[in-house]
């Protein structure tokens, strides 16, 4: 459905094995280059910062990094809960702390993502509202314990056993909080 992209050599900056599983899942062929980046932001809305990632990731390579003709792919993920964003943990206690914050509440995820080429650069993002039935202090050790999710923005994987057990509820795109709007990712490459 995407055979106008044969054109581009699609490159996909990101070394999240879920992003990449999305993107295959579309049917998108693609190459993964990554660069390491900085995940600072100045003082915005809480709901702009993925955007802003997103465009930064863009904006760490040069045309001369890049093969030639590339459709470059870059995201960033953010968990908003209590008006704070929630990266990645840095260690157990900040996973286990960033789960209390979590359970028995809604909270928002919101993707950012950036469509480069030589010639245009689309931004656009999506947001889920995702809630959490309140979680026992065990249930929170077992899923930090056996998934490890320190690279998960917010502390947690909605396609792992907490996803299962702790969501009660969703609105908005659950790939989206995987960490791709698919759908509106599929409408921006179609119209690129």
């Amino acid at each position: 459905m995407l055979q106008h992209l044969e054109k581009y050599s699609v490159v996909l900056a990101s070394k999240s094995p879920r992003r990449q599983e999305l993107l295959r899942g579309m049917g998108v062929q693609f190459q993964c280059i990554t660069k390491e980046t900085l995940e600072r932001y100045p003082e915005m809305p809480l709901k702009k910062v993925a955007e802003y990632l997103s465009r930064q990731k863009s904006q760490a390579f040069t045309d001369e990094e890049l093969p030639k003709n590339y459709l470059l792919i870059t995201a960033d993920t953010v968990v908003i809960a209590e008006n704070e964003i929630l990266g990645k943990p840095v260690d157990r206690d900040d996973a286990l702390r960033m789960l209390r914050l979590l359970s028995g509440k809604t909270h928002v995820v919101v993707t950012g993502v950036t469509l480069r080429s030589k010639e245009k650069t689309k931004t656009f993002s999506a947001s889920s509202s995702v809630t959490f039935a309140t979680l026992d202090p065990e249930e929170m050790a077992y899923y930090v314990d056996h998934y490890r999710p320190f690279d998960k923005a917010g502390a947690y994987g909605i396609q792992e056993w907490i996803g299962y057990v702790g969501i009660s509820g969703l609105r908005g795109s659950f790939y989206n909080v995987m960490g791709l709007p698919t759908q509106r990712l599929y409408n921006a490459l179609k119209n690129f």
